[in-house]
């Protein structure tokens, strides 16, 4: 017998004692269809009508009462509470969700729900997240019909991630996190096979700014530096020397680092220019360390420019803080996955240099944020995010919906 067929509806107990929330095969197929649709109609942050669109709907035939959010996209469903809509009591377990997608073509061969729309993709997986979290709220709202879910569970289906300083805090000046206590989320890790998560407790990713330099001087003859102010070794000093200046003013252990992705001045091989234009990123592993990260980066830069007399202006724009996992939310996740697949189905993970708005919710509550495999078994090498040939294996889906549903009964057991 599968392990699908073993309840004939998501409500009904499993045998052996197991939690409630297994999925069946329906169920299974219609999100494999969803996930595939949202695929094929990629919408970037804060566009993103068809698919707020399609999950109210869905959620609305299950007999849900979604709110589409204040800003226009995205939107919430609570679970178990009168009227769909929470009116106290004890605080909800939030299942987040991000539906967002990325402005890069999607190159994958041969695959019949590769994105319809030029330059995007959900290369990133927000498509399985939101996949994800509306199966995990169908199971819920089945469990809750049958009286099985003893307390509330909201599902936030957040828009624009992608966009910094990421979506979260317009949801969060939305209400989103009004009557909750406690957020779990899930990423696609491309890194681990499906069926499995990576967990970690405290920080699970780095803070990410972005950070935008001009330099200005009067220009010149390169028969004449010493008149004028060299901009084009002003500019490479100041992309060289900035990083490992600002490496020596913290703590090595808090990772700061800045990094640039982009260096642009002068026109002619004999004219010193007048503008000089670099950008990149600033990664942190640390949190306080990221809090004073605008400064020391500012000081440094100022620091540089003054030895080659150059005038700079830097535009320091703030994106996320490091997503810090609460180590009681972590391990509520790592009991539900163990429930469910066993414990060999649970890795640790490692602290990454991406970014994730996820991060701001935390600064409010805690919570916690696993890594989803979805690495078919057996395949060599791995996929990366936000690249164009980003696929995941579909059974993840399975796995998160499972996950979730098991935090939602474990939590309301405490």
């Amino acid at each position: 017998m599968s392990r699908e067929s073993e309840a004939d509806k998501p409500g009904e107990p499993t045998p052996g004692g197991a939690l409630p929330g297994v999925l069946p095969d329906a169920l299974r197929a219609e999100l494999v269809a969803f996930r595939r649709d949202l695929h094929m109609h990629p919408e970037l942050g804060n566009q993103e009508f068809r698919t707020t669109a399609a999950l109210k709907t869905r959620l609305e035939k299950a007999g849900l009462t979604p709110r589409v959010l204040g800003i226009g996209t995205g939107l919430i469903c609570d679970i178990g509470t009168d009227a769909g809509e929470w009116t106290g009591g004890r605080g909800m377990l939030a299942l987040r969700a991000d539906i967002d997608a990325l402005p890069i073509p999607d190159t994958k061969a041969d695959c019949a729900y590769r994105s319809t729309v030029p330059d995007r993709a959900h290369a990133c997986g927000h498509d399985v997240h939101t996949t994800v979290v509306l199966g995990a709220g169908l199971v819920l709202a089945e469990l809750h019909r049958a009286g099985r879910l003893p307390h509330p569970v909201r599902l936030i289906f957040q828009p624009a991630e992608e966009v910094l300083p990421g979506g979260a805090p317009d949801a969060i000046e939305c209400g989103v996190l009004d009557g909750v206590r406690r957020i779990v989320g899930v990423h696609c890790d491309p890194k681990v096979e499906a069926g499995r998560i990576g967990l970690r407790h405290g920080a699970i990713t780095s803070a990410c700014d972005r950070l935008e330099v001009t330099l200005d001087g009067p220009g010149g003859h390169t028969a004449r530096p010493h008149l004028t102010t060299d901009l084009v070794t002003a500019a490479a000093k100041v992309a060289t020397d900035v990083p490992a200046l600002v490496a020596r003013r913290v703590d090595a252990r808090s990772g700061l680092a800045v990094t640039w992705g982009r260096l642009e001045t002068g026109h002619a091989c004999n004219v010193i220019p007048q503008h000089a234009e670099l950008s990149g990123t600033v990664r942190c592993l640390d949190i306080e360390a990221w809090r004073h990260a605008p400064d020391l980066v500012h000081g440094a830069i100022q620091e540089i420019a003054d030895q080659y007399r150059a005038k700079p202006v830097v535009n320091y724009i703030r994106g996320v803080p490091p997503v810090v996992n609460d180590p009681a939310v972590t391990d509520l996740l790592r009991d539900a996955m163990v429930t469910r697949l066993g414990p060999d189905s649970v890795e640790d993970t490692q602290q990454s240099l991406g970014g994730e708005d996820f991060s701001w919710y935390l600064e409010h509550v805690p919570g916690a944020m696993a890594r989803l495999g979805v690495k078919a078994p057996g395949e060599r090498g791995s996929r990366d995010l936000h690249q164009g040939d980003f696929d995941a294996d579909e059974s993840a889906i399975t796995v998160g919906v499972e996950l979730f549903t098991a935090a939602a009964l474990l939590d309301a057991g405490e």
